[in-house]
């Protein structure tokens, strides 16, 4: 299975988020910050990310900007979890680069789906 590193600032949905993919075989790494979770991509193979948009130290937006703009990094895919549904931002992250976008509330499964499209 696939390598997965979540940054997501809220505890509650790191966990929930953790403990299912785990569950579905996944190796997973947590960050609750966007500083920390570029600390471990850049000393970590990973073959996803899922990020949350609104993180202290680093937004997801930044995050997502450092791994799109970075040769090493640049093709980890990257999929974009967030309360923040309006248009501009959707836009926004598929502009830099994001591989998929997912507004919350959403279903863990249709997540499980996405997550095996994209990290095959």
């Amino acid at each position: 299975m696939a390598k997965i590193l979540v940054a997501e600032d809220e505890r509650m949905m790191l966990k929930s988020l953790s403990f299912k993919l785990s569950k579905e075989g996944h190796e997973v790494d947590t960050a609750e910050n966007g500083r920390d979770a570029w600390e471990l991509i850049q000393r970590n193979k990973y073959d996803l990310v899922l990020a949350d948009i609104i993180m202290p130290f680093v937004t997801g937006m930044e995050l997502l900007e450092r791994i799109k703009n970075n040769p090493s990094t640049k093709d980890i895919p990257v999929i974009m979890l967030t309360a923040l549904g309006q248009e501009d931002t959707v836009l926004q992250a598929f502009e830099i680069g994001a591989d998929d976008f997912m507004t919350k509330p959403f279903s863990p499964n249709e997540l499980l789906v996405r997550i095996r499209k994209i990290a095959q």
